[in-house]
């Protein structure tokens, strides 16, 4: 594994925790299928959560929070479908496409920001 892949493993790491500090039950991490991968696939009371976890060490790179433009947005909404196709349909409170952007600096702990909704 080399340092950017450990990066993005460490950030996942991080939004898991703070998913399921949230109530939010995590069903499945980085599932993937021919169309692309998921980061993480969870369970917010009766709402189906596709989350998208970027990580960004400090410098100068862009904020993860801005990484889901509107191409990232269509890709993730085709991905929730086909997992929906392989797990029996929505739930009753549908799909949420959410974001977990993750900061962390050359010292002191990470900055981890929970985006619901945002395609």
């Amino acid at each position: 594994m080399n340092a950017r892949e450990a990066l993005g493993r460490y950030g996942e790491d991080l939004a898991v925790r703070r998913l399921t500090q949230a109530g939010i039950v995590v069903l499945e991490r980085n599932w993937r299928c021919r169309e692309g991968e998921i980061d993480i696939v969870a369970i917010e009371a009766d709402t189906l959560v596709v989350c998208e976890v970027k990580t960004r060490s400090t410098g100068v790179y862009e904020h993860p929070m801005a990484a889901v433009t509107p191409a990232k947005a269509e890709r993730l909404r085709r991905l929730a479908d086909r997992w929906l196709e392989r797990h029996g349909g929505p739930p009753a409170g549908g799909v949420r496409i959410d974001l977990v952007g993750v900061i962390v600096p050359g010292r002191g702990a990470p900055a981890v920001e929970h985006a619901k909704g945002v395609a």
